[in-house]
């Protein structure tokens, strides 16, 4: 489906007192029912996320990619350079996971009411990931796509027990991509994480690549060509359900 001509804007998703800004990109002249939700990594809605988010609306979804540091830097997009990766984190340390949440939640209010949206996924790349695994315990989100999301078995946003013990509340199907050379996420957390989906009899699939950290983007020194382009037919596949 990737000739479907799209059409992009930027939006903004209401969630009670505060205004998120979203990019939203979407099939032209077509009656979309699915969408997926793009989870930015620490560097901002930047020209990676918004070309995700447009391939997967060229693949026919509707595809919505929220600002989650709004709260604490409005319209922030960095690079991939120590100082931009300094930055991000500072900001990533201000989230917590139930402001996360509600605006993952508003989120999903948009795309049900501004666009009749029945079914939909999710995917989050770096810290993205590791919101994508918190979406996926969403009762709304039926298929979550989580790239190397660092931390999940061992912390969670704003403090308390990790996201891994979440993994009961996740009622979709997930898929998880790793780099088996990330140093970011050692692999013994990687066999939790499989384990706790194991454990919880949740519809999953973990796959695992000779990759480092961020090998998805093509920006990034990590990008492997042969693992992203693997993983992007896994995601292909997996968002495929939500049309059925």
């Amino acid at each position: 489906m990737s000739h479907v001509e799209i059409r992009k804007a930027w939006v903004k998703v209401p969630n009670d007192s505060l205004e998120i800004e979203a990019y939203l990109a979407e099939p032209i002249d077509a009656e979309i029912r699915a969408a997926v939700i793009v989870i930015q990594e620490v560097f901002g809605v930047n020209s990676h996320i918004r070309d995700v988010t447009e391939r997967i609306a060229r693949e026919g979804y509707v595809a919505i990619a929220p600002a989650i540091f709004q709260r604490t830097a409005p319209g922030f997009e960095v690079g991939y350079g120590e100082e931009d990766l300094k930055l991000g984190r500072f900001h990533k340390d201000q989230t917590k996971a139930t402001e996360l949440l509600s605006d993952l939640q508003a989120a999903i209010a948009y795309l049900k009411s501004a666009r009749s949206i029945s079914e939909i996924g999710a995917i989050g790349f770096c810290f993205g990931g590791h919101v994508a695994y918190l979406a996926a315990t969403l009762p709304e989100i039926k298929a979550t796509a989580s790239f190397y999301g660092a931390g999940i078995a061992v912390m969670t946003p704003g403090g308390g027990a990790p996201t891994m013990t979440r993994t009961s509340d996740i009622q979709g199907k997930l898929y998880a991509f790793f780099g088996t050379q990330d140093p970011l996420i050692p692999v013994e957390q990687i066999d939790q994480v499989e384990a706790a989906l194991q454990t919880h009899q949740i519809d999953h699939q973990v796959f695992r690549y000779a990759a480092g950290h961020g090998f998805f983007c093509e920006q990034r020194s990590d990008y492997n060509a042969e693992a992203a382009g693997d993983a992007w037919e896994k995601v292909k596949e997996l968002f495929s359900e939500l049309r059925r």
